[in-house]
């Protein structure tokens, strides 16, 4: 068998359209999105609180047959700058879909972050990789055995939420959240509403405003 590499047609996102869901905070976007676009919380940031670097790109994804990681290789190969390397691992813990070598890679190429739905390794080192926003189930020093399955740029399962290739994935210190392209002209006003709302809540607390008041309770 060998890897099977899919070319779907992936849309533009316009930038002034980013930039707008640049500013939007994960919990926002998940208060305020189908429940099905959130990933689990099972996969957490590599790093702490408050140093973890916020993700934001377009999903490439891949689709392992753990313990191979061929899909993974290809993978690294077609990524570019300010995209997010999507790996559906089955949610296994045995072994790592992916270490420093790779990651490094995607670190030198401006790549965005990985996020994995199994484990990864090398975490020392990745954590040390400014600006490149990692992700995973879980992790392990036990690394893959075989480099011959798996698909890239196909429909995955990560964390319960379907991710397709060119979704935006948006994540922070609270977790992560697979947007469809073609959701985010309709999703971004509401978000940017509730954002200055939640501005408005904080400006209105530092006055010492009632909090009865601000929230209208009775």
């Amino acid at each position: 068998m060998t890897v099977t590499i899919h070319t779907p047609t992936i849309a533009p996102i316009d930038d002034s359209l980013l930039q707008r869901w640049r500013e939007v905070p994960v919990p926002v976007a998940v208060d305020l999105s189908p429940d099905e676009y959130q990933i689990s919380p099972e996969l957490r940031p590599l790093l702490p609180p408050g140093q973890q670097p916020r993700l934001f790109g377009r999903a490439l994804t891949v689709r392992c047959a753990p313990p191979d990681f061929g899909a993974v290789l290809h993978a690294v190969g077609m990524i570019g700058p300010g995209e997010v390397l999507v790996i559906e691992a089955a949610g296994q813990a045995e072994h790592a879909m992916i270490g420093d070598v790779l990651g490094g890679h995607l670190h030198r190429i401006g790549a965005a972050g990985i996020v994995c739905d199994g484990p990864v390794r090398d975490v020392g080192n990745l954590a040390k990789m400014k600006g490149l926003s990692v992700y995973s189930r879980s992790v392990t020093p036990r690394g893959p055995t075989g480099a011959a399955l798996g698909e890239v740029n196909c429909p995955v399962n990560i964390g319960g939420a379907t991710v397709n290739p060119g979704d935006l994935i948006l994540g922070d210190c609270d977790g992560l959240i697979a947007i469809p392209a073609t959701a985010l002209e309709g999703l971004i006003r509401r978000m940017e509403e509730k954002v200055a709302l939640e501005e408005t809540w904080v400006a209105r607390l530092a006055s010492d405003e009632p909090v009865t008041s601000i929230f209208g309770l009775v």
